[in-house]
């Protein structure tokens, strides 16, 4: 039987943590997923078994932040699945993280290889927490404790650049440095260490996101209109793109994966 609940986060907290989300699965047999790219950075926790990755015969930490991917993975569990985690907002993960993401780029990295003693104590308390809503409150303990220890100035000129991303498929980088009042070597460098991989690749991220959610709302939708929407230069991009984040060209994808934006949808 599994189990899956969102869980939004406190108002506080709203403008920095998108949800978070608590699994579990006791099926008997071994669960498989195809995971994509989605534009935030993670934090997660397994209190139960944890999942494995196929192309590596890997586990995964047992706490772990997970920095902005480019391109699939597939996971299976190895028994019991019991995780909560934590979708940061795209650009507000350094907050409480409080070191640059890029250095998460592409990586799981475990909480206990961060050098960081009270996130390694938030890991134990939770694996040790059965209550899942109580987790969840420690969590939000720890999140408020690090917004009282300091501030970001660049939140809020990140948080216009989001606004600008997702509301004009066509923006590109130089338009978005000047949204950020930044030269272009200045806005990638804060963009970067913010959310966590390049404007460019982002950008790409987001597009595939897009194409995602328009599948999901209209999955009748010809494949030119699609790419047309979401800023593609024509079909072929389009499909060249989905074929790198998803393993799949759209026209494989559709039968076999249902089309769900993690970045786009309202949860």
């Amino acid at each position: 039987m599994q189990t899956f609940r969102i869980v939004k986060p406190a108002p506080a907290l709203s403008p920095y943590i998108r949800y978070y989300w608590i699994l579990r699965d006791d099926a008997a047999l071994p669960v498989s997923e195809r995971t994509l790219p989605v534009g935030c950075v993670q934090l997660v926790f397994h209190k139960g078994k944890r999942l494995m990755y196929l192309q590596e015969s890997r586990l995964q930490p047992q706490s772990f932040i997970s920095g902005q991917s480019f391109g699939f993975s597939d996971v299976v569990s190895t028994g019991v699945i019991e995780m909560i985690t934590v979708v940061f907002q795209p650009y507000a993960a350094k907050v409480f993280l409080q070191i640059p993401l890029h250095l998460f780029n592409g990586q799981n990295v475990s909480t206990d290889e961060v050098e960081d003693r009270e996130l390694s104590d938030l890991s134990y308390r939770i694996t040790d927490t059965p209550d899942n809503d109580q987790c969840i409150r420690l969590i939000e303990q720890f999140f408020f404790r690090r917004l009282a220890s300091g501030s970001e100035y660049n939140l809020k000129r990140l948080s216009t650049v989001l606004d600008e991303i997702n509301l004009h498929p066509q923006v590109n980088t130089l338009q978005l440095s000047d949204v950020a009042c930044l030269s272009t070597k200045q806005f990638g460098r804060v963009f970067t260490d913010y959310i966590g991989t390049t404007p460019k690749d982002f950008l790409r991220i987001v597009r595939m996101q897009r194409a995602l959610y328009v599948l999901q709302q209209n999955p009748g939708s010809p494949f030119a209109q699609v790419a047309y929407e979401c800023g593609f230069s024509d079909q072929s991009h389009m499909i060249k793109e989905f074929k790198l984040f998803s393993g799949y060209t759209p026209a494989e994808y559709l039968p076999v994966c249902a089309p769900v934006s993690d970045y786009f949808s309202t949860l």
